[in-house]
């Protein structure tokens, strides 16, 4: 069995003046180039954007003095990644913050599902789902630290850890179901069955496939313990905390440095490809790597990107709503699920799953002036383009004004991004997929990392994208283990 793991002072003997190229300067490709650049690796990272971060971006898209965040915004997987801890990104500015609610789910009779950050407090909120609750959520936060080591991992490594198997065996049940069949067997409250398919909703898949349930049981997991945060100051700080680690360890950065062809970068030892197979496969100089495979690399729904600038805080019918950084604005459980089942039909939903995120609940650095910025999207079919312009934030506002009448009447300013012009901005965004590929049976698997080694492409080429296992979020992980496959693979051949 393939070990990914090395103990830095062996990492530093074994490799010293080796040399490495990663190819993308998302939080991904600078965590591997961070790791790789500590253990004594020469590391040059090539970027095409003119700065770094590729979806952890924040601009004063809004106008002077907002930060808006361009791609993820709140961030549970973050603030618990192990990779994030081992660098240490607190002591290069990044810091957390956290509103009083992780969560809100508001329901069109002024209710609202609310995720404290505590799993007795959420579970006494939701009154008859109080026991079910826990015992859906209690195996994973009990544990959460390792449960999210262990589910941050490629598949074979839990193989030798039957204290860790044991414990996610009591989480299986829940993970390896459907959401839409927990949310209607197991929940009986409104408020409950929402958070639940709403936090399951963020796997962008049918409710009703398999493995769902996973989505939704760690989401709110990971909300009633770590919290949801947002980073202060936009969520270029993560990315910011990344390059000083980074480059302090010696790596060099190269901007504005678009890769076409393979055969144009530096000799190197190792090249890892913080890049989707599809961007691969279009690359030059891949004669040894799996290209075909990689161009069969399915993108699965997409995202319409809205920001807003607001001249007050929005109006919830119920003011509960205003304390959560994440708000679903979705309805209730069975209007989820058909909306996501919609958008796999690629249909676009008359009443789309919108996330909205009120950065400033947490974080007051996000507008300098009086105003407020307000940033989400909907979850669209791949590639969605408009019939006529404006339809789906049409949906979006109507979504809005259901849970916050008179919405549309604070709005100052809006900016719009689709699917399209998401993947112009980053190409990694195939067709607005910011999931990096469709969450279909058989690709999830690919993304738990069954394989012996799921990050080696070829001889000395490894994949490092959110396409990697185990799959997107803003946590470095595929990052994370791909540089430990550089080093465990470049350890064994010197031995």
């Amino acid at each position: 069995m393939h070990q990914y793991t090395l103990d830095a002072a062996t990492a530093a003997r074994e490799t010293a003046g080796r040399r490495a190229v990663v190819v993308g300067a998302g939080p991904n490709g600078l965590t591997a180039a961070a790791l790789l650049a500590r253990a004594g690796w020469q590391v040059d990272i090539y970027e095409r954007a003119a700065q770094p971060g590729g979806s952890a971006s924040t601009t004063d898209a809004l106008g002077p003095g907002t930060r808006v965040d361009l791609g993820a915004a709140a961030h549970p997987f973050g603030i618990a990644s192990p990779a994030f801890r081992e660098l240490r990104l607190e002591e290069h500015g990044l810091e957390w913050r956290h509103s009083p609610f992780a969560l809100a789910h508001p329901l069109d009779d002024g209710r609202a599902g609310l995720l404290h950050h505590d799993l007795d407090w959420t579970a006494d909120d939701l009154g008859r789902d109080a026991a079910a609750w826990r015992r859906l959520h209690r195996p994973l936060t009990d544990h959460i630290d390792e449960a999210v080591a262990a589910l941050l991992q490629p598949a074979p490594r839990l193989a030798g850890r039957p204290r860790t198997l044991a414990k996610l065996a009591r989480f299986a049940p829940t993970a390896l179901a459907p959401a839409a069949a927990i949310a209607n067997r197991r929940l009986r409250s409104a408020e409950g069955r929402a958070l639940f398919a709403g936090s399951a909703a963020h796997a962008f898949a049918p409710l009703g496939q398999p493995l769902t349930g996973a989505f939704g049981a760690l989401f709110g997991a990971l909300g009633m313990t770590h919290g949801w945060p947002v980073a202060r100051g936009g969520s270029g700080a993560i990315t910011d905390a990344l390059v000083e680690v980074a480059t302090l360890a010696g790596a060099r950065l190269h901007l504005g440095h678009e890769v076409t062809d393979l055969r144009d970068l530096p000799g190197a030892d190792a090249t890892v490809l913080a890049l989707t197979p599809r961007q691969i496969a279009r690359l030059g100089g891949t004669d040894e790597l799996p290209t075909r495979r990689l161009a069969r690399w399915r993108h699965g729904a997409a995202a319409c990107k809205v920001d807003y600038l607001l001249r007050e805080p929005a109006p919830w019918t119920n003011p509960r709503v205003a304390e959560a950084t994440t708000v679903h604005v979705a309805g209730d459980a069975d209007e989820v699920i058909r909306a996501e089942a919609d958008v796999a039909a690629g249909r676009l939903p008359e009443r789309p799953f919108v996330l909205m995120t009120q950065q400033q609940a947490a974080d007051r650095t996000r507008s300098d002036g009086d105003g407020v910025v307000l940033s989400g999207y909907a979850h669209v079919p791949h590639g969605y383009a408009d019939w006529h312009d404006d339809e789906v934030v049409d949906r979006i506002e109507r979504q809005l004004e259901r849970f916050a009448p008179g919405f549309r009447d604070t709005v100052v300013f809006r900016r719009v991004t689709p699917p399209a012009q998401l993947e112009a901005w980053n190409p990694n965004l195939v067709g607005g997929d910011i999931a990096a590929g469709a969450m279909t049976s058989g690709q999830l698997l690919t993304r738990l990392g069954v394989a012996a080694n799921p990050y080696r492409l070829g001889a000395a080429t490894y994949l490092a994208s959110a396409a990697a296992p185990p799959g997107p979020g803003v946590h470095g992980m595929p990052g994370y283990w791909a540089a430990h496959a550089v080093l465990a693979d470049f350890a064994r051949a010197n031995r």
